[in-house]
């Protein structure tokens, strides 16, 4: 396992205090190697690339949409759009994340924004035991079950491919 650092960020903070105050445990690492993208995460941590959570931030109608999708999947937002009944769903830019994450894209949690997000939950992760996600930078990640995080996020189930 990569040595884990000691410095931990702000955005990092508040995605181990969301994961503590959800009543799950804090399995956050903080790695000296940058983990920006689902190829990289899985090369650090040895697991699969579908076994991470990309927590993908979209917007609709002017709103944020946070898509945890399998790092192996490709999001089809037009198929998404149709199942959610809603407008086209769009990437958002960077500062847009950041307004409504407090997070930069690379780094994006599934939990720790400043106020709750719609949240989609790609139901092919529920294939994998062990899943990671970011926690809140291009350091750091957590892992967790697929159960725990479709609570903690209060996500909707969809196939997002």
């Amino acid at each position: 396992m990569p040595k884990v650092t000691e410095k931990i960020p702000e955005p990092v903070l508040s995605v181990k205090a969301a994961l503590t105050a959800l009543g799950v445990a804090d399995t956050v690492r903080i790695f000296d190697e940058e983990v920006p993208t689902a190829a990289a995460a899985a090369s650090v941590l040895g697991c699969e690339v579908a076994a991470i959570t990309n927590s993908l931030i979209f917007e609709v109608d002017g709103e944020p949409l946070l898509i945890l999708a399998s790092g192996a999947a490709k999001v089809d937002t037009a198929h998404v759009a149709r199942r959610l009944e809603t407008g086209k769903i769009r990437r958002a830019k960077p500062e847009f994340v950041l307004a409504h994450t407090g997070q930069e894209v690379g780094g994006v949690a599934p939990v720790g924004h400043p106020a709750k997000i719609r949240t989609i939950l790609d139901n092919s992760l529920r294939d994998h035991h062990e899943l990671w996600a970011g926690a809140g930078d291009h350091h750091s990640m957590f892992s967790i079950t697929y159960e725990d995080l479709l609570r903690i996020t209060d996500a909707e189930e969809l196939d997002v491919r």
